[in-house]
């Protein structure tokens, strides 16, 4: 009886084990066909996209054909943005100076601020992702690669969060990634907002005086208005002591002093020793609220410099270094 019953078990063990191999068959059917719809939908919604005919930072109209494949980016903040896209396989090249995503760690190499351009072309660019602060002084290089073929597209260097926004725009549209470009964008918005909403409750008596050192001594040089360092600032309820002054501007020690700054935030930790004890160490900014009471924090230089969606984080991390009962949670 026993015998007969584990027979009759394996039995019908067994043709379950086949049913489910039949079903398995099918729904394996089911899933190539749906992904093969929707790679097929995807394609349909590229090519509906291109060609763009784009407007550069440059005053060039750049005509895109069809979506990159193949994508060189010449600055870090373009690489930021192209990997916040979703474009980390079409990237075949990065600036030297790119750190950010760890994924640029395993691209190509095409040089600093002088670019390789025979480096360049060997990669087989369809788009090379040029920027604003560099493009005059490379114009010939730049021509080179157009001559080549290949498509230049000229990000403009942005002063403003709005042209922050602007820059993942452009790229998005160049690239065929608009959906993602606008969400990172609202993503940022977002971010944004909810440090407002948290800044707001900052009593004016409490707002703090602020100098950002983007470089260290002897020429120290900081944010004045019209920079989205100094938006940054205002946007976490404090105070730019430099807000008088137009755009990156080299400091007067003398008035910097006067000016009596409660926070000092350094951002050159990166390339330079100990940057918050060379600052305590000034022998004339002893009386200094900030140095006096040990306000001087060094920050993350890329979140806070860099023009891409790192700067919603950025933000953040002022609004720790300075208000931090506020802001840390």
């Amino acid at each position: 009886m026993k015998k007969k019953f584990y027979s009759l078990l394996f039995a019908s063990l067994l043709s379950a084990g086949v049913l489910a191999g039949c079903n398995t068959g099918n729904e394996d059917g089911k899933d190539q066909k749906s992904q093969e719809k929707n790679e097929s939908q995807t394609e349909q919604k590229e090519e509906a996209l291109f060609p763009v005919t784009i407007k550069d930072a440059a005053d060039k109209e750049v005509v895109i054909d069809q979506k990159p494949e193949r994508i060189v980016t010449l600055i870090p903040s373009n690489t930021e943005i192209a990997f916040e896209l979703g474009l980390n396989e079409e990237i075949v090249g990065v600036s030297d100076n790119d750190n950010y995503p760890e994924e640029v760690a395993s691209k190509e190499k095409v040089g600093g601020m002088e670019f390789n351009i025979e480096k360049i072309i060997s990669l087989k660019p369809d788009l090379v992702l040029a920027h604003e602060s560099s493009a005059q002084n490379a114009e010939q290089g730049l021509q080179q690669l157009r001559d080549a073929g290949t498509d230049v597209l000229v990000v403009n260097d942005a002063k403003a969060i709005n042209e922050v926004y602007g820059s993942i725009e452009m790229i998005g549209k160049a690239t065929g990634q608009r959906e993602e470009a606008e969400k990172t964008v609202e993503t940022m918005k977002a971010k944004f907002d909810e440090i407002k909403a948290k800044a707001a409750a900052i009593e004016e008596s409490e707002r703090k005086k602020v100098l950002v050192e983007v470089s260290p001594e002897p020429e120290i040089y900081t944010t004045g208005k019209n920079t989205f360092m100094d938006e940054m600032i205002t946007m976490i309820n404090a105070e730019n002591i430099y807000n008088n002054s137009e755009g990156w501007v080299k400091i007067d020690p003398e008035a910097t002093i006067q000016r009596n700054p409660d926070v000092i935030i350094t951002t050159y930790g990166f390339y330079t020793e100990k940057p918050v004890e060379k600052v305590l160490a000034r022998k004339a900014w002893q009386n200094v609220t900030a140095v006096k009471e040990k306000q001087v924090i060094d920050v993350d230089s890329d979140m806070v410099t860099r023009s891409g969606p790192r700067l919603a984080e950025g933000v953040e991390e002022l609004a720790k270094a300075i208000y931090p009962d506020v802001f840390t949670e």
